[in-house]
């Protein structure tokens, strides 16, 4: 369990708090407006309405004593760029925030930002790359040029076994698991054999991957 501070309570910020309160952490939730704060008191720890630019409104949260601080903020980057900033200087452990264009990321990152999260655009590519093949289920993204996909079994692997395909050695991609009937099976060795009506999970660079299983 983490303490976390969330700052911004849009929609984004909004189901970040119902997330975080299903994987069971503490929540401080944050906003100037009273019905987004309204919104999320079933989810979180606690709540307040407060402007995150104010210095000594910050104080009062002890923010070194949070695990996380997330901005979320979505619609004001001089807020969030401001919120960013004066998290880090009041000695905030690792600050998270929300960016919707490259060069907010880069103001951010200069400001304080440990991390960035792009949710348009990583929504946006999911999308792309998710509905552009008939035989891709799912997609995760884990760092520059690498990724995890959901696939069909090519027919061809059909009835062969993980050491006849052999796929990490002539492409450097790794099978992590097999879904049969919406369950992961984790369990992969050399002799796991590759059946019909099934979905494997690969992990490598996203460009040997799209390459392999004909990903545009």
């Amino acid at each position: 369990m983490k303490s976390i501070l969330l700052i911004g309570l849009g929609r984004f910020g909004r189901h970040i708090a119902m997330t975080l309160h299903e994987l069971n952490h503490q929540v401080m939730a944050i906003d100037h407006v009273e019905e987004r704060v309204d919104a999320v008191l079933p989810f979180v720890t606690n709540a307040q309405i407060g402007d995150s630019t104010n210095e000594e409104f910050l104080k009062t949260l002890g923010i070194k004593n949070f695990d996380v601080c997330i901005v979320a903020i979505g619609n004001n980057f001089q807020s969030s760029l401001e919120t960013t900033s004066l998290l880090k200087d009041l000695g905030a452990k690792l600050v998270v925030s929300r960016a919707s264009q490259d060069i907010h990321a880069k103001f951010l990152l200069r400001n304080g930002a440990d991390d960035i999260v792009y949710p348009e655009k990583q929504l946006a590519k999911w999308t792309a790359i998710r509905y552009s093949s008939e035989h891709i289920f799912d997609y995760i993204e884990l760092s520059e040029g690498y990724a995890i996909f959901e696939i069909d079994v090519p027919k061809d692997w059909i009835g062969k076994t993980v050491g006849q395909i052999d796929i990490r050695k002539k492409y450097s991609i790794t099978i992590m698991a097999i879904k049969r009937n919406g369950k992961m099976d984790l369990k992969i060795t050399p002799d796991t054999m590759f059946n019909a009506e099934e979905t494997i999970m690969v992990f490598g660079e996203s460009k040997d991957i799209q390459k392999k299983f004909h990903i545009l």
